[in-house]
């Protein structure tokens, strides 16, 4: 699972987008990730990070930890859909419908 974050800001939000980096890359199932800026827009940052699933990033989301240094800065994303699925060669796709039973 692939998770894209964009933000707005100045050259502050850089220490902030690393600091909450850092605090997901240490939970369980996190992969790897990256935080950028754009080459056009210097305010515009984006922090990626992959994960194993989709239970591994909810999990780290919900962390006491996350909830209380992570949230305040995840929380000024841009409202945008951000996670998305990783699309393997003959992979079957996850279907958009509801999950409710």
């Amino acid at each position: 699972m692939l998770v894209v974050n964009r933000f707005r800001g100045g050259d502050g939000l850089r220490a902030d987008l690393e600091a909450v980096h850092a605090l997901l890359a240490g939970f369980p199932g996190y992969v790897d990730g990256a935080i950028g800026r754009n080459l056009d827009e210097p305010d515009l940052w984006v922090l990626t990070t992959r994960w194993e699933n989709v239970g591994a990033y909810r999990r780290a989301l919900s962390s006491y930890d996350v909830k209380l240094k992570g949230i305040p800065v995840l929380s000024q994303a841009l409202d945008e859909p951000g996670a998305y699925e990783v699309v393997e060669p003959n992979a079957v796709l996850n279907e958009a419908r509801s999950r409710v039973t």
